[in-house]
């Protein structure tokens, strides 16, 4: 099992393939301009990026921000990882999105993990074990989405 059929949906729009995460970071920017400091939940993938400066040249892997919040979302790293082992478990197929926008009002609200201010939903690919290659190829797959997410919450027990 592996979690190459799972994609974590990126705060810009994009993804990133869930097996590819080497580690979820949290950290908060600095005040800039007059502009407050946010907390970036943030995946880091096993590919190398480099600066330089007067000191020499850094190296280190590239984080990916899956969100931005007002508040520390300390648990949101541990609810991640719990979800992405659950999916990983059942070999699931679909996209993993954090919402901090519908925390309150989520339309399934028990359908996600939640962990403080952030919520992690899956979508999974309907169908996405049934249908061979060639009748993907030929246009004939599914192209519906349901949601199927988790049940479990995080520790806190935040809605």
């Amino acid at each position: 099992m592996s979690l190459s059929n799972v994609w974590l949906q990126l705060l810009d729009g994009g993804l990133v393939r869930a097996d590819q995460v080497t580690e979820i970071t949290l950290h908060q920017t600095p005040d800039f301009n007059g502009k407050p400091s946010r907390w970036l939940l943030s995946v880091g993938v096993a590919v190398p990026v480099g600066s330089g400066d007067t000191n020499g040249w850094h190296t280190g892997p590239l984080h990916r921000t899956l969100t931005q919040t007002d508040h520390c979302p300390r648990e949101a790293p541990a609810a991640l990882a719990r979800l992405l082992t659950q999916l990983d478990a059942v070999d699931a197929a679909g996209i993993v999105r954090p919402d901090k926008n519908r925390v309150h009002s989520a339309p399934h609200p028990g359908r996600t993990v939640a962990a403080g201010e952030v919520h992690f939903g899956f979508t999974a690919f309907a169908g996405a074990d049934r249908p061979s290659m060639a009748s993907l190829v030929e246009g004939e797959g599914p192209s519906d989405l349901r949601e199927l997410t988790t049940r479990e919450t995080a520790s806190s027990g935040a809605r």
